[in-house]
């Protein structure tokens, strides 16, 4: 039969009283002293422990850092896809004509002062309904301010080859070509040829350090269109993410093409 067992605490000084029952019903007494001692874990074996798990956490470091730029860039991208999305909305259900200002600024310097690490995006709409673009800079007594500043950090305006346009165009090297007449209309395009290409660029509001010298424009109609250029099929913002104020190189994995098409103004992400 199997033994069983049971401790008795008794008011004995130092010592503790053990009995059991065996198979034949007798008690049976132990001395403490008797008694095996605990088995535990030594200091260096608990040493160990804390220094492989530590290894552990350096090993895997850097795949926790990719994961969360991936996140961090898709985020931003949601976030310019909101801000246009917001600019369309406002110029159909308002019957008038906005535009989404962009900057990019050094992330690391103070505001306003132009390099990479930060996309500014700034709202303005016409006060009259009127497309008051026709002048550069839009005369800051035409606009009215719809929503606050928006920043994204982290993330650069670039341009990327263009897409194959292979149907359906899911994917990011699929996505559809942005490039006419031997033009790509990329927003970093426009930022870096802002002298050659027409521009719509304002200052809203008064006092602002950023001049918006690229802003893609929302007709009533929803129609969308960069710097007041010429309505074409699709258009694209090519966002790719930074260290700082620092551009990794070679270009990361993770990438992101935000197009927008000229008729309706729809938004679709495309990441890589």
């Amino acid at each position: 039969m199997t033994k069983l067992e049971y401790r008795i605490r008794r008011s004995t000084g130092h010592r503790l009283v053990r009995r059991s029952i065996d198979g034949s019903g007798s008690l049976k007494r132990f001395n403490a002293s008797t008694l095996q001692p605990f088995n535990g874990f030594t200091l260096l074996e608990l040493l160990i422990v804390v220094g492989i798990i530590g290894l552990l956490l350096v090993l895997i470091a850097p795949a926790f850092t990719y994961i969360k730029g991936g996140t961090d860039v898709t985020s931003d991208a949601y976030t310019i896809k909101g801000v246009l999305d917001t600019a369309r909305t406002y110029a159909k259900a308002n019957n008038t004509y906005t535009w989404v200002g962009f900057y990019e600024e050094d992330v690391s310097q103070s505001p306003g002062t132009a390099g990479v690490g930060r996309i500014v995006m700034e709202i303005v709409a016409s006060k009259d309904g009127t497309n008051v673009a026709t002048s550069n800079p839009i005369p800051a007594t035409s606009l009215i301010q719809v929503g606050k500043l928006t920043k994204v950090d982290n993330v650069h305006v670039t341009a990327f080859p263009d897409g194959s346009g292979a149907s359906p165009g899911w994917t990011f090297d699929t996505r559809p070509p942005v490039t006419f007449n031997g033009t790509q209309y990329s927003l970093a395009n426009f930022l870096q040829n802002s002298n050659t290409l027409n521009q719509t660029s304002f200052t809203y509001p008064v006092g602002s350090p950023y001049i918006f010298s690229t802003a893609v424009q929302f007709s009533p109609r929803g129609e969308a269109q960069i710097n007041n250029n010429s309505l074409q099929t699709a258009a694209e913002i090519g966002v790719e993410p930074t260290h700082g104020a620092v551009v990794p190189s070679p270009a990361p994995a993770n990438l992101v093409a935000i197009q927008f098409t000229g008729v309706g103004g729809n938004v679709t992400i495309y990441r890589k």
